[in-house]
Protein backbone atom coordinates (compact mmCIF):
# COMPACT_ATOMS: atom_id res chain seq x y z
CA UNK A 1 0.00 0.00 0.00
CA UNK A 2 1.36 3.42 -0.95
CA UNK A 3 1.17 6.27 1.52
CA UNK A 4 -0.62 9.37 0.32
CA UNK A 5 1.53 12.48 0.77
CA UNK A 6 0.28 15.17 3.10
CA UNK A 7 -0.22 18.69 1.82
CA UNK A 8 3.21 19.59 3.24
CA UNK A 9 4.86 16.74 1.30
CA UNK A 10 3.14 17.30 -2.05
CA UNK A 11 4.95 19.23 -4.76
CA UNK A 12 4.52 22.99 -4.77
CA UNK A 13 4.86 24.95 -7.98
CA UNK A 14 5.01 28.74 -8.23
CA UNK A 15 4.04 29.99 -11.66
CA UNK A 16 2.64 33.17 -13.16
CA UNK A 17 -0.99 32.92 -14.24
CA UNK A 18 -1.11 35.16 -17.31
CA UNK A 19 -4.67 35.95 -18.36
CA UNK A 20 -6.10 35.25 -14.92
CA UNK A 21 -7.63 38.69 -14.42
CA UNK A 22 -11.19 37.37 -13.97
CA UNK A 23 -10.10 35.18 -11.07
CA UNK A 24 -7.53 37.40 -9.35
CA UNK A 25 -8.44 38.40 -5.83
CA UNK A 26 -9.37 42.06 -5.42
CA UNK A 27 -7.12 42.37 -2.37
CA UNK A 28 -3.50 41.44 -1.82
CA UNK A 29 -4.68 39.92 1.48
CA UNK A 30 -6.93 37.35 -0.18
CA UNK A 31 -6.50 34.46 -2.64
CA UNK A 32 -8.49 32.42 -5.12
CA UNK A 33 -8.44 28.66 -4.53
CA UNK A 34 -9.26 26.44 -7.51
CA UNK A 35 -10.78 23.16 -6.35
CA UNK A 36 -12.98 20.19 -7.18
CA UNK A 37 -15.60 18.73 -4.82
CA UNK A 38 -13.88 15.33 -4.62
CA UNK A 39 -10.34 16.60 -3.85
CA UNK A 40 -9.15 15.71 -0.36
CA UNK A 41 -6.17 18.06 -0.62
CA UNK A 42 -8.61 20.88 -1.45
CA UNK A 43 -10.74 20.18 1.61
CA UNK A 44 -7.64 20.06 3.79
CA UNK A 45 -6.25 23.32 2.42
CA UNK A 46 -9.59 25.13 2.87
CA UNK A 47 -9.93 23.84 6.44
CA UNK A 48 -6.39 25.00 7.25
CA UNK A 49 -6.90 28.40 5.57
CA UNK A 50 -10.06 28.85 7.62
CA UNK A 51 -8.20 28.02 10.83
CA UNK A 52 -5.53 30.62 9.98
CA UNK A 53 -8.11 33.28 9.11
CA UNK A 54 -7.09 33.52 5.45
CA UNK A 55 -9.70 35.08 3.18
CA UNK A 56 -10.28 33.17 -0.07
CA UNK A 57 -12.66 32.72 -2.97
CA UNK A 58 -13.27 29.12 -4.00
CA UNK A 59 -13.69 28.28 -7.70
CA UNK A 60 -14.78 24.76 -8.69
CA UNK A 61 -12.99 24.02 -11.97
CA UNK A 62 -15.60 21.40 -12.87
CA UNK A 63 -18.21 24.18 -13.03
CA UNK A 64 -16.08 26.83 -14.75
CA UNK A 65 -14.30 25.75 -17.96
CA UNK A 66 -12.24 28.96 -18.09
CA UNK A 67 -10.92 28.24 -14.62
CA UNK A 68 -10.04 24.68 -15.65
CA UNK A 69 -8.06 26.07 -18.60
CA UNK A 70 -6.20 28.47 -16.32
CA UNK A 71 -5.33 25.71 -13.85
CA UNK A 72 -4.17 23.50 -16.71
CA UNK A 73 -2.02 26.29 -18.16
CA UNK A 74 -0.18 26.99 -14.89
CA UNK A 75 0.29 23.28 -14.14
CA UNK A 76 1.96 22.07 -17.31
CA UNK A 77 -1.25 20.87 -18.94
CA UNK A 78 -2.63 19.16 -15.82
CA UNK A 79 -5.77 20.20 -13.96
CA UNK A 80 -4.04 19.90 -10.60
CA UNK A 81 -5.95 21.16 -7.58
CA UNK A 82 -5.77 22.86 -5.23
CA UNK A 83 -4.15 25.67 -7.18
CA UNK A 84 -3.97 29.03 -5.41
CA UNK A 85 -3.95 32.33 -7.31
CA UNK A 86 -2.56 35.45 -5.67
CA UNK A 87 -3.43 39.07 -6.47
CA UNK A 88 -0.07 39.54 -8.21
CA UNK A 89 -0.96 36.77 -10.69
CA UNK A 90 1.38 34.11 -9.31
CA UNK A 91 0.15 30.67 -8.32
CA UNK A 92 1.07 27.84 -5.98
CA UNK A 93 -0.08 24.27 -6.48
CA UNK A 94 -1.05 22.26 -3.40
CA UNK A 95 0.73 24.58 -0.98
CA UNK A 96 0.68 24.37 2.78
CA UNK A 97 -1.80 26.88 4.22
CA UNK A 98 1.03 28.46 6.19
CA UNK A 99 2.81 29.37 2.93
CA UNK A 100 -0.37 30.94 1.52
CA UNK A 101 -0.80 32.93 4.74
CA UNK A 102 2.84 34.03 4.68
CA UNK A 103 2.60 35.20 1.06
CA UNK A 104 -0.40 37.43 1.79
CA UNK A 105 0.87 38.77 5.10
CA UNK A 106 -1.29 36.84 7.55
CA UNK A 107 0.65 36.20 10.75
CA UNK A 108 1.03 32.51 11.58
CA UNK A 109 2.06 31.38 15.06
CA UNK A 110 5.24 29.35 15.40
Amino acid sequence: MTAVPTSDEAPVRDRSADGAAAYRPASAHSVTVFTTPWCGYCRSLKRNLDSLGVSYREVNIEDEPEAALLVSRVNGGNQTVPTVLFADGTTLTNPPASEVARRIGVAVGS
